[in-house]
């Protein structure tokens, strides 16, 4: 994505207002809110006149086209920003503006219904909460990992089954099920991802949420089950509380690692082994 630097980043972002335009009505000083990856949008396209925010042409990304959150204070833009409640640790929320809508929105927006099975591939920032979100919505869990080190995490967050892939044919076990309604692919494994497709169901659909290289998938096996592949990129402020206010109902808990701003090198650095969000308190 090309974006002008010097650049800001940081895209899951909770706060307190301290300053607003003179003409704001709907935030004012001493609000708490909260914005993920989705900075703006025009208002006025044909997406956004359907309330497609997310997909808006001109929309900006937080940390990304403008300014995000590694620093004690950030410009966010009014149609951007969700309310945040006061009596939650905003640390242990932040990470729901960008991971957690990224899978709860993905998932409440495919056709699948209780108690379909829905798999989940990876089990790292989007997947402990992929996990999570997907039992709280009455759907019969299936992880799917490689090796057995995430097998107890998998079952404490919610899992009904754990597939070991470094053991089974993850695909093969799916179908011996009678196939997933939905694959959440939540880590860029493109090999991995392409193994699975032959585990979806009928009418199943393999969401895609992580960036990954190029992968390569068989006509036959999508024709022949009416099987679809879905992306989803996350969401707009009204899906980022509707995120949070499902969390709390159902207690689904984002697990991370607190920095201090000062450190933003060294949590940036240590991304990828956090368990499983690292963030920065200034």
């Amino acid at each position: 994505m090309p974006t002008g630097l010097p650049r800001v980043p940081g895209h899951e972002i909770i706060g307190d207002v301290v300053a607003v335009h003179p003409g704001e009505t709907l935030w004012k000083v001493g609000d708490r809110v909260g914005a993920g990856w989705h900075g703006g949008h025009c208002g006025v396209c044909a997406h956004c006149r359907r309330g497609d925010f997310i997909c808006c042409g001109k929309a900006t990304a937080n940390g990304i086209f403008v300014d995000g959150g590694y620093a004690e204070y950030t410009t966010l833009r009014t149609e951007a920003c969700a309310r945040i409640p006061d009596d939650i640790d905003p640390a242990e929320a932040a990470p729901q503006l960008c991971a957690g809508i990224t899978v709860f929105n993905s998932l409440r927006n495919m056709t699948c219904q209780p108690p379909d099975y829905v798999a989940v591939q990876g089990i790292g920032g989007l997947g402990h909460l992929a996990i999570q979100f997907a039992r709280a919505m009455g759907f019969r869990v299936i992880a799917l990992s490689s090796g057995s080190a995430k097998e107890e995490l998998a079952r404490k967050l919610g899992a009904h089954i754990y597939l070991d892939g470094s053991k089974v044919d993850q695909a093969a076990e799916l179908q011996k099920l009678g196939g997933a309604r939905v694959i959440m692919c939540t880590a860029p494994n493109p090999r991995i991802i392409e193994s699975l497709v032959p585990g979806l169901s009928v009418n199943g659909e393999l969401l895609l949420l992580a960036l990954c290289d190029d992968i390569k998938i068989s006509p036959s096996d999508l024709i022949m089950k009416r099987a679809s592949i879905r992306g989803w990129p996350s969401g707009h402020a009204k899906d980022d509380e509707d995120t949070i206010a499902f969390a709390i109902a159902q207690g689904v808990k984002c697990m991370v690692d607190k920095f201090p701003l000062e450190k933003a090198q060294e949590a940036y650095d240590h991304r990828g082994s956090a368990r499983f969000r690292a963030v920065l308190i200034p």
